[in-house]
């Protein structure tokens, strides 16, 4: 036990947050529809991940993103889509100051609806929002740029491929944009 601690303390972490949009395929359909599906497409994205190193080049990850601001479904629904995912990782170093990263994994879609009515329990409390949760997988591409010491930028894009994803206009969404972090133990 005293050894995989000493070990777990050379390893590599690292933490990040970042910013990043959405682009997901519009609606297309022929037959007129009195409510169609909401595009997932725009808004700002902030979010949150973190990594650590099992071996050399291959790690484990988990990330969290979530719009910003609320939407409006449709132009009435306020709501607010999450993406969360746990991945694998494969890192690797392409020169001294750039490493290339990969990740693949599962998670999920969670979007909440706000309304103006409060739903309460005895065990959740109040919460004003029903929420909508569809299981994903996630694909993800990034570049590490080392500006010092462990201090990083990493643009990055990210694929979900959404399970039964009937609120939105497809299953397939993008999600691109950046993060800047810090890396803890050689990279």
């Amino acid at each position: 036990m005293l050894l995989m601690l000493a070990s777990a303390a050379y390893a590599q972490m690292s933490f990040e947050v970042g910013a990043s949009t959405i682009s997901s395929p519009a609606y297309n359909s022929t037959a007129l529809a009195s409510y169609p599906p909401q595009s997932l497409t725009g808004g700002l994205y902030p979010s949150i991940s973190g990594d650590f190193m099992l071996r050399k080049h291959i790690g484990i990850m988990g990330e969290i993103s979530w719009r910003g601001s609320q939407g409006l479904y449709n132009g009435y629904q306020p709501y607010r889509p999450i993406f969360w995912d746990f991945n694998g990782m494969y890192l690797r170093s392409l020169t001294h100051r750039v490493s290339a990263e990969l990740s693949a994994g599962i998670g999920a879609e969670s979007t909440r609806f706000y309304s103006n009515f409060y739903n309460c329990n005895y065990f959740n409390g109040c919460t004003n929002y029903a929420t909508s949760t569809h299981f994903m997988g996630q694909f993800g591409a990034g570049l590490r740029l080392y500006a010092k010491g462990g201090f990083f930028v990493r643009p990055e894009v990210h694929y979900y491929l959404v399970n039964n994803n009937v609120e939105y206009t497809s299953s397939r969404v993008f999600r691109f944009g950046g993060s800047i972090g810090y890396t803890f133990g050689e990279h």
